[in-house]
């Protein structure tokens, strides 16, 4: 689910983040300021540790693939967050600086349950309002001009990129998909070009040293339509039933790749 806000089009869970910590230190510093303290260090040292515990618990769940791409360990950008372990941070430190700045206590406290309050109700209306969608029937054509339909591919649960080769993002998460996509014989990998032709990819997929397999064009961009992909790159995680259950915008790295794919198995 994506929410667009003028040009950008942003994950909703990325907004319910959002909204959790601008509006939980907003009420924790209201109170502080009728109380006439200030908190607004120790409610930023509770974000900045439980961010920080939420990664570190990340990257030790899939430290493998982090230990193959040490350059993303500080890279945030793909969202490889343990978020129940980063709340579980936050109640600590809130907790202990609740008890060691008494003047602060009210705010400390009443900015936890309203960010608790915050995430739970936010994620719980993204999963009451994100219902079971089937994924939508599009007509492709291979590399060789020939119509392939979506669901020719069906049969096991499909990871289906939507790219493009003059997007960098695309580029960049290419490898580890091309990878899961040997790893993973029980799911189906399919890529569906978006707006180019079939020298250009062609080209691309040889120039990058690229073995994929089950790559096809999208010229219209009619499955990133019907899907509601208003970016490049946009993953689709989908069961064996055909039935969209996850669904990325942005570039994935090796590690949330492997998050989202546990999920996608999940489902069978």
């Amino acid at each position: 689910m994506t929410v667009t806000l003028g040009p950008l089009a942003l994950p909703a869970q990325l907004l319910v983040t959002f909204a959790t910590i601008i509006l939980g230190s907003a009420i924790g510093n209201r109170v502080a300021a009728r109380s006439g303290v200030k908190a607004e260090g120790s409610l930023w040292l509770i974000i900045a540790g439980a961010i920080l515990v939420a990664r570190i618990v990340f990257v030790a769940r899939y430290w493998p693939l982090y230990a193959e791409e040490p350059w993303r360990l500080p890279d945030l950008r793909d969202g490889g967050l343990a978020p129940i372990a980063g709340f579980a941070a936050a109640i600590v430190i809130g907790a202990i600086l609740a008890w060691r700045r008494a003047e602060q206590r009210a705010a400390i406290l009443t900015a936890l349950c309203a960010g608790i309050f915050i995430w739970i109700g936010g994620s719980g209306l993204i999963h009451a309002t994100t219902g079971r969608h089937a994924l939508p029937e599009v007509m492709l054509t291979d590399l060789d001009g020939r119509a392939v339909p979506l669901s020719a591919f069906a049969g096991k649960p499909m990871v289906v990129n939507l790219w493009a080769s003059w997007c960098p993002p695309c580029r960049r998460e290419m490898p580890a998909l091309g990878k899961a996509q040997r790893e993973a014989s029980d799911l189906t990998f399919v890529f569906v070009n978006q707006g180019e032709d079939s020298a250009k990819v062609r080209a691309y997929l040889k120039a990058e040293g690229l073995p994929l397999r089950n790559v096809v064009l999208d010229p219209g961009g009619a499955l990133a339509k019907a899907a509601g992909a208003p970016g490049l790159p946009t993953t689709l995680f989908v069961d064996a039933d055909g039935i969209l259950v996850d669904k990325r915008m942005g570039e994935v790295s090796s590690a949330t790749l492997a998050e989202h794919l546990a999920v996608l198995r999940s489902k069978r």
